[in-house]
């Protein structure tokens, strides 16, 4: 008789290739699927009945601001008490490596965490921090176009020169050499908004021989969003590499109802190069208090104010009213201060996140003492409201989603399916009760009926809550496949 570390028997077993499910049994063996069969005649130092729950790959959060965090606190309890199992770091151009501080530390950057915390001034630092840390989760890697104008730039309200794209260059090169996913920008924002087209052009070169990717969290996401995405298709184009449009959406009341427009532009595109995109489930956005998204009627939350510290999960409306002046004249004040932004259509969001090239990311931002519950909630909100309530998708397309999809895309190696040899990343969970139970009024809560995560063969989240076991790894960039 075969032995083996753990046996789960009688799973709804939904392999993350988006083609169905089985009643199955599955064998772990040290970090790897050793079996899966019907019946499998296994020895096994720990047996887990699942009893018909839903046994997955572990969840992939394709787009997250964990990168500090998860050294901080690698426990990393807001996501391996969702599923997930793997991270990626390093979106909309702010990440934690390469990045040398030589003054204010800029926004957005600030949403990773405070100045000291910047210690990595190479990537191959940044993987070491990851590997001594030990996180419950595995941790992917962009690199961040304001992160790399940051250190070779005395200022950012400009385009760079070609000596310090070049500079900029270098160093991603150093980064891809190292194992990162490719290259991230957050255009839209004042740190990036200076940059040329061309020069993010021009940075992006070394990622099509890396087989790399370009995220981008493009120059807008209101009025001109169509310009700013044929500009994300266009840097894909000219660098030859997949586009992954980070937070798909349409923000703003005046954008309200032009999805159609936008996932037609995205399919166009779509039929001539490789292109993608994620969507978190919820009709609101968060991010620092920028002064140009204030508009009163939108409902604006203030999560944090470095000024201000007791107006915190107060509206900016309540807060101008307070204070007699108006809200964009408060939120001035309020500076530095992030917000979550009410500025979505919830029948927008649907239709983005049910389409079939969207991936799951939820964009939460750990540092916030009053996080957006994204942060917590985003991924069983899924697989319960949007999936089982809602049925804007089936089961396997949800979990297709979450799983086999960005791995594929990202190239994380041997991961994202279950398969034999493959790691043992899986989530157990009950398909009839799992929820998510954050809110806006109370974020910080875990989920319902999540009831067991193994990352890489290692139990690190049952029915009862995180165990201590961490057996997270930094995953280095494997072959990227698009299938359109």
């Amino acid at each position: 008789m075969s032995t083996c570390d753990t046996l789960i028997r009688n799973a709804r077993v939904f392999d993350g290739s988006g083609t169905g499910e089985e009643i199955a049994d599955v064998a772990i063996r040290g970090d790897r699927i050793a079996a899966i069969g019907p019946r499998l005649d296994f020895r096994a130092a720990t047996t887990v009945d699942a009893d018909g729950l839903a046994l997955a790959p572990g969840f992939t959060d394709v787009h997250t601001h964990d990168d500090l965090y998860v050294i901080r606190h690698p426990e990393m309890a807001p996501k391996i008490s969702q599923g997930v199992t793997t991270v990626i770091v390093g979106n909309c151009g702010i990440s934690a490596a390469p990045v040398s501080l030589s003054g204010r530390l800029p926004d957005p950057m600030n949403l990773l965490g405070e100045a000291d915390q910047f210690r990595y001034p190479t990537f191959s630092r940044y993987v070491d921090a990851i590997c001594a840390a030990q996180p419950a989760v595995n941790v992917a890697a962009l690199v961040g176009h304001t992160a790399l104008r940051n250190n070779h730039m005395e200022r950012l309200d400009r385009a760079a020169t070609q000596i310090e794209i070049a500079s900029m260059r270098a160093q991603l090169q150093d980064a891809l050499d190292h194992g990162a996913l490719g290259l991230s920008t957050g255009l839209a924002y004042l740190s990036a908004t200076f940059a040329t087209t061309e020069e993010v052009m021009e940075l992006a070169q070394p990622l099509a021989a890396a087989g790399a990717v370009y995220a981008t969290h493009m120059r807008t996401e209101s009025d001109a969003i169509l310009d700013a995405m044929h500009e994300a298709f266009a840097i894909g184009r000219s660098a030859r590499v997949p586009v992954v449009i980070s937070h798909l959406k349409c923000a703003g009341i005046a954008n309200w109802g032009r999805s159609g427009e936008v996932l037609h532009a995205f399919e166009a595109a779509r039929a001539a190069q490789p292109i993608g995109g994620d969507c978190y489930p919820y009709a609101a956005g968060s991010s620092t208090l920028d002064l140009r998204q204030v508009d009163e009627r939108v409902k604006i939350t203030v999560t944090w104010s470095t000024s201000h510290p007791e107006v915190a999960g107060q509206t900016l409306a309540e807060i101008a009213k307070q204070w007699q002046i108006s809200q964009l004249s408060a939120a001035r004040r309020l500076q530095p201060a992030g917000a979550i932004y009410h500025s979505i259509s919830e029948d927008d969001m649907r239709r983005i996140l049910r389409h079939p090239a969207t991936m799951i990311g939820s964009d939460g931002l750990p540092n916030d003492p009053r996080p957006h519950p994204r942060l917590w909630g985003t991924f069983p909100r899924v697989l319960g409201r949007y999936c089982r309530q809602e049925k804007l998708f089936s089961l396997t397309e949800a979990i297709h989603k979450m799983t086999g999809m960005p791995a594929r895309r990202f190239g994380l190696a041997d991961r994202g399916l279950i398969r034999e040899g493959y790691y043992a990343d899986l989530t157990l969970f009950d398909a009839e009760k799992v929820e998510d139970t954050a809110t806006f009024d109370d974020p910080i809560r875990p989920s319902l009926g999540i009831a067991g995560v193994w990352v890489n063969g290692a139990i690190a989240y049952n029915a009862q809550g995180p165990t201590r076991q961490r057996a997270g790894r930094f995953l280095p960039r494997g072959k990227t496949e698009w299938i359109q």
